[in-house]
Formats: structure tokens, C-alpha cells, sequence
């Protein structure tokens, strides 16, 4: 395991890093006094678990938690703190555990075992992961996939919002331009658009992904990840994630963007 631990007090930082370090299933430990720092390791690191102090100047660990949660969704965080009132907001954010200073070993390999034997296993590497949650991007390993055309985008963003199921090409010509009529030079416009999105994502090696059959279109669902996909199965790190914005450049997204704030916050159930 790699132990990520953040406390603003150097002192205490060492004593937690020394004690993950005494662990034997911990492979690396590191420690920082500051949620930006930690941050910045996180760009070219992976982390198994992040150990948080929850009070701390700057950014404190709730928020430093959910920037975690966002960047690596596979993360397991255990909350450190002296002050036992803040116990109810980290269980609120779906922490995989909670210790009260000073830590006694015993009970951190105890948190440490739960948090891994509960952490679902990570995706596998090369899934194209699909972010909707905001505004609507593909990466692919790693890398945003970028589009010939901002239409072939929004293409795979309306069948990502299907979530698998077939469409025709005029419900999806339709929804991309709503007040145009789907007459012949349309078609052949739609047409240029089908065929620049397969080249767009063929240029990342994924145009299996999407499906072209009989006149329909679909994604595929099994062959990508997706936050809004997670959320609708229950997923608590996508519902962490949810900030009640969903696909926002596209207006047809708003009904779907209903049931996402519905599913999270319990709010303006949707008739």
C-alpha cells in the first residue's frame, strides 16, 4: 500500500508517517503539512489511502478529502483529528475511516485493514473514463481526447446520456439541433458528423465504444467509465463528487440533470 498523510503539525506528521511506515503492508509512505502539497504529489502519484487531519489552516482536511475525491476516486480516506465533533461531517463525505489523536498503532492497522478490504477495486487501465459531472469530456489513459468537431462531441455526450440504449438519427439530429428540420442536406451534414466523431475517437484507438447499426446509434456502456453512470448505481464517491451541474454546455441534459440532483441530494424529485 502507498500511505498519503497530511497534517499541518510537523511533529505529529512525522510520528504517523513513522507508525505507516512500521506497517507491513505499507510499501511507501509520505507525509505534508499542507493540502496543496499533497495535491501536487497527487498529479504524478497514487495514493492507496489518505490519512487527513480534518483541522488545518489553508485548506482543511474535508475540503483536501473531496479535491482527492475528484482527482483520484479510488482513494480511501481516513480522517485524524483531536476534535471528536467533526466525526458526524466526515462520515457525511463517505470516509472509509476515523481516528482520534494521539493514533495507537493498533487501531490505525485496524482502519487501515477496513479501508481496503471496503475500497472497491480500481478500474482497469486504458477504460476510457467519461466525465459529465460539470461540462462533458473523454479521456483516454489519461489523456482528453480531442474532437474534430464540437457537434461529433456532443453527439457522444447525447448517447452517453442514453446510457446504452439505441437512438435514430433523426432523435439524435433532433436533440443537436432542435430548430433545424431534418431535411436531405441536413442528413448529409448529420452524415459529416457520425463519421468525424468514429475518426475522432479512432484517433485514441476507441472507436469500439460507439455503435452504429441498422440506422441507430448507441454507446457502449460496459467499455467506458462514467461518474454519471456510478452515481445512478449508488456510487458514494460519485455522489461526492455531484455538485448539482451536469453536462451544462448542452440543453437537453436537463432532465437527466434532475435525476442525478434527485438521486444525490434528495431534492425536487422529478415527476
Amino acid at each position: 500500500m502507498t500511505i498519503l498523510c497530511v497534517d499541518d503539525e510537523y511533529l505529529i506528521l512525522q510520528e504517523i508517517v513513522a507508525q505507516c511506515r512500521a506497517m507491513p503492508d505499507v510499501e511507501e509512505a509520505v507525509g505534508f503539512t499542507s493540502g496543496y502539497e499533497a495535491l501536487a504529489w497527487l498529479d504524478d502519484h497514487t495514493a492507496d489511502i489518505a490519512l487527513l487531519d480534518i483541522d488545518m489552516p489553508g485548506m482543511d482536511g474535508i475540503t483536501l478529502a473531496m479535491e482527492i475525491k475528484q482527482r483520484k476516486p479510488d482513494t480511501a480516506i481516513i480522517f485524524l483529528t483531536a476534535f471528536a465533533q467533526y466525526s458526524l461531517q466526515a462520515f457525511s463525505l463517505h470516509a472509509s475511516g476515523y481516528l482520534l489523536k494521539p493514533v495507537e498503532p493498533a487501531r490505525l492497522a485496524e482502519e487501515f485493514a477496513y479501508a481496503m478490504s471496503v475500497r472497491p477495486p480500481r478500474r482497469e487501465t486504458g477504460l476510457v473514463e467519461v466525465k459529465t459531472f460539470g461540462g462533458f469530456d473523454v479521456f483516454v489513459n489519461g489523456e482528453q481526447v480531442t474532437f474534430r468537431k464540437s457537434k461529433s462531441k456532443e453527439l457522444l455526450a447525447f448517447l452517453v446520456d442514453k446510457h446504452g440504449s439505441s437512438v435514430t438519427r433523426a432523435e439524435a439530429f433532433t436533440a443537436l439541433w432542435e430548430d433545424r428540420v431534418y431535411d436531405r442536406p441536413m442528413q448529409k451534414q448529420f452524415d459529416v458528423i457520425i463519421r468525424t466523431l468514429r475518426d475522432s475517437l479512432k484517433d485514441y484507438g476507441v472507436d469500439d465504444i460507439f455503435s452504429l447499426k441498422s440506422g441507430t446509434l448507441r454507446i457502449i456502456p460496459e467499455k467506458i467509465s462514467c461518474d454519471a453512470y456510478r452515481l445512478f448505481s449508488g456510487d458514494p464517491d460519485a455522489i461526492n463528487e455531484y455538485h448539482g451541474e451536469y453536462m451544462s454546455s448542452y440543453p437537453w441534459a436537463s432532465i437527466t440533470e434532475g435525476y442525478l440532483t434527485w438521486k444525490a441530494f434528495g431534492e425536487g424529485k422529478p415527476n
